[in-house]
């Protein structure tokens, strides 16, 4: 039996991950991953249902920091004050250890096809939370669903870009990057479409 060791999560995800780069996805056994993190198959299972799991460990503890983050937001909190809560409850969750991992772990989710499926059901659970979070606080699915998929975007980009970067900026300082160019452009947007509508048809 192997011996107790703590952070059992944290150490399956780091030999998955070893393994994974050195065997591949596909090839890689539940035995193998266990044994790399010096724990037994048991204590796998009684954490994770399979390998795929491992890598998407923390989905439920995303899905819940967005939702109360726009629950807990003040009663006065502008939609665009929501949107910022989730974003900003979203990028604490990542410290700059969580930097490596994610430089490691992109490339074998890209080149696996069932990682990269659960890849996007994640991202859809993430939106779906923040959507219903949105909505419950401001009473307009329209609006909610259209603010999430505005705010998640934001949140993967910055991601995407922080674990590319090679500084010592937070994934915060990215994501928040990321929401200001998307209020950039849609008020440009909404500018645009202003005038549009405004000014005299054009006689040829």
């Amino acid at each position: 039996m192997g011996r107790w060791e703590p952070d059992a999560r944290g150490r399956l995800l780091r030999a998955a991950i070893e393994l994974f780069a050195e065997h591949g996805y596909d090839t890689t056994t539940t035995a193998q991953i266990a044994e790399r993190a010096g724990l037994t198959k048991t204590t796998l299972f009684r954490l994770f249902p399979d390998k795929r799991e491992i890598v998407f460990q923390g989905q439920a503890a995303l899905v819940t920091l967005i939702t109360e983050a726009v629950r807990d937001a003040p009663a006065e909190a502008t939609p665009a004050e929501l949107v910022t809560a989730g974003v900003r409850a979203l990028s604490g969750a990542h410290t700059q250890d969580h930097r490596g991992i994610g430089r490691a772990l992109d490339p074998i989710v890209a080149s696996s096809a069932e990682l990269s499926e659960r890849a996007v059901f994640k991202r859809s659970a993430i939106t779906a939370a923040f959507e219903q979070a949105l909505d419950h606080r401001l009473g307009d699915a329209r609006r909610a669903g259209v603010l999430a998929d505005l705010g998640v975007r934001s949140y993967y980009e910055g991601y995407r870009n922080w674990v590319a970067a090679d500084d010592e900026r937070s994934l915060a300082e990215y994501v928040a990057s990321e929401l200001g160019f998307y209020e950039d452009t849609i008020r440009h947007v909404e500018e645009a479409l202003s005038h549009a509508i405004t000014a005299p048809p054009s006689r040829r």
